[in-house]
């Protein structure tokens, strides 16, 4: 099938025909939060974790997690948090998480991925996410991801030389949607989608009005090196869309297709580390990469 039936364009557009309808529909299933940000007298603010959170480090890990609230250019008051994994490192990632989840729930991970990788953790939750107030919307994610960018590099004064975009399913439409217009160090997609009617109708090649998350309408633009990480078994985002996504960068390095991975787990394979050390060491901090005008 080359394209969308009736059928299929009913079931999709319709109760209501209504874009932002169709992005909940197809995205974002917010968990109940897992973590609340408390502030004490003195306006600092604390990480507290539930027991959804999934915690596994101990005290002394947390004192490394530094988390505040920020607003968005639409008004939303997003809960920002950076994990401090390395003082030696010049590297920053700015983390765009996947659906289902928060940062109560990602913050164990963005412990072990950035002492892995000796680099320091940004993340943020989406609007209707965790602490973040309003609702998941596609104009809020790119809000969201725009404010974040600012935190870190006004808040932090991490240049963005040093600043590695990373974006984890939905993460990667806001991560995109950032990289295309603005440069830094690197970009990793980690099971990018090409659109949302590509993701509800695999098979489809055609170009539907209201298509929410059209990444592919911008990833041409984004002219930072791309590291493409995608599972051969995804069962949520075809493998084709992380293939199609590679061929469409302009700066692509050598793409990592995790053999029998799905959506969830190709972080449990060993070639998922070793691919990022290899993009940190080797193809971002190189001699030959241009200064980034800041």
């Amino acid at each position: 099938m080359n394209g969308l039936s009736c059928s299929d364009i009913c079931c999709l557009f319709c109760c209501p025909p209504c874009p932002s309808r169709i992005v909940s529909k197809l995205a974002f299933m917010a968990p109940e939060p897992t973590y609340s940000i408390i502030e004490d007298s003195n306006g600092r603010c604390k990480l507290n974790f539930n027991d959804n959170a999934d915690w596994q480090y101990s005290d002394r890990e947390q004192e490394c997690i530094e988390v505040f609230h920020c607003r968005t250019k639409r008004g939303n008051v997003i809960a920002c948090m950076l994990v401090r994994c390395s003082l030696s490192s010049r590297n920053t990632l700015l983390f765009s998480h996947g659906n289902a989840v928060d940062l109560g729930q990602m913050a164990s991970f963005y412990i072990g991925l950035g002492t892995r990788l000796n680099c320091n953790i940004f993340s943020y939750d989406y609007s209707g996410y965790g602490a973040s107030t309003g609702r998941a919307s596609e104009k809020n994610i790119y809000a969201d991801i725009d404010a974040a960018w600012l935190a870190l590099r006004n808040r932090y004064a991490v240049t963005p030389d040093s600043i590695i975009l990373y974006g984890q399913s939905i993460g990667t439409v806001a991560t995109i949607d950032l990289a295309s217009r603005y440069e830094c160090a690197g970009v990793v997609l980690h099971s990018p989608l090409l659109s949302g009617v590509r993701v509800a109708f695999p098979n489809t090649n055609k170009d539907i009005c209201c298509d929410p998350f059209r990444s592919i309408d911008k990833i041409h633009k984004v002219v930072s090196p791309v590291l493409v990480i995608h599972g051969t078994e995804d069962e949520v985002v075809d493998i084709s869309h992380g293939i199609t996504m590679y061929e469409k960068c302009l700066h692509a390095v050598e793409p990592l297709w995790v053999e029998g991975a799905g959506h969830n787990d190709v972080e449990l394979y060993g070639q998922y580390l070793e691919r990022l050390k290899k993009f940190f060491s080797h193809e971002i901090n190189s001699k030959d990469n241009k200064k980034i005008v800041t």
